[in-house]
């Protein structure tokens, strides 16, 4: 949680969600980020010294961890960051967190691993699906799916700040003959 809380500052601007890639890390609080470090290292270590695996709230823990290291989007450690869900999905065999995995695979592996992921999951009904799915399209050079896409995750959620961002990102989009 306070790895979550130390970022909130930036999440928002302008009433538009501002994804992790694209927050500003200065404004991130550094006191809480290294407390929260510190908890996730001491709970690590207990689980190991028990000679258990960790659980789902301590994996989600530690891919926050991951993400609050790097002090800029370029220099997240991405293998780490699927590995943990990899470890997640052991505990936890979500569609969400295979979701979540999916775009950790997509700074990885790609954008068209990812989506071949994506693509499986039964989660049409979720707006984070349709976004996830509509960036992989996007990045693919696929404009027109990806304005699809955009569109569903629009209409699938209600968070006024969440529905800036995806019409902002859909709006940005050049299709063919534009």
């Amino acid at each position: 949680m306070l790895l979550t809380d130390a970022r909130s500052a930036a999440r928002v601007r302008g009433g538009e969600l501002v994804t992790l890639d694209e927050q500003d890390r200065t404004g991130w609080d550094r006191a809480l980020i290294a407390e929260g470090h510190t908890l996730v290292r001491e709970c690590l270590a207990r689980v190991a010294a028990k000679q258990t695996r960790p659980g789902h709230y301590q994996l989600m823990a530690a891919i926050n961890a991951v993400h609050t290291d790097a002090r800029d989007a370029r220099d997240t450690d991405w293998s780490q960051v699927v590995a943990l869900y990899d470890q997640l999905y052991a505990v936890a065999p979500t569609p969400i967190v295979a979701l979540n995995r999916a775009v950790a695979v997509a700074e990885l592996d790609g954008p068209d691993v990812a989506l071949a992921i994506v693509e499986t999951l039964a989660l049409d009904r979720y707006h984070a699906w349709h976004a996830a799915r509509a960036d992989l399209l996007r990045r693919l050079g696929r404009s027109a799916d990806a304005r699809s896409a955009y569109d569903a995750a629009i209409a699938a959620t209600q968070n006024s700040a969440e529905r800036a961002y995806l019409t902002r990102r859909r709006d940005h989009l050049v299709l063919p003959g534009e």
